[in-house]
């Protein structure tokens, strides 16, 4: 019998990617530039959160009666 080789894809964010690479590559673990990256992802992240955490309160607040528009009846002749 022979042995089926399986063959997985992987995508990657372009960007992401493209830093990975210039990171592997082209500076060391001790860079400035690699000590950037980390903090903004950090950063990038945390941004993320506060947006979670922002949309969980609205919804544990109920339904939002803000901005609705109320019906009003109106005669034709």
């Amino acid at each position: 019998m022979a042995k089926d080789k399986t063959v997985e894809e992987v995508y990657l964010c372009p960007v992401g990617r493209f830093f990975g690479e210039l990171e592997k590559k082209a500076l060391g673990k001790k860079s400035k530039f690699r000590e950037h990256i980390n903090r903004s992802r950090i950063e990038f992240l945390k941004a993320i959160r506060s947006l979670l955490d922002e949309r969980i309160e609205e919804l544990e607040k109920g339904p939002s009666r803000r901005g609705e528009k109320k019906v009003t009846k109106i005669k034709v002749e």
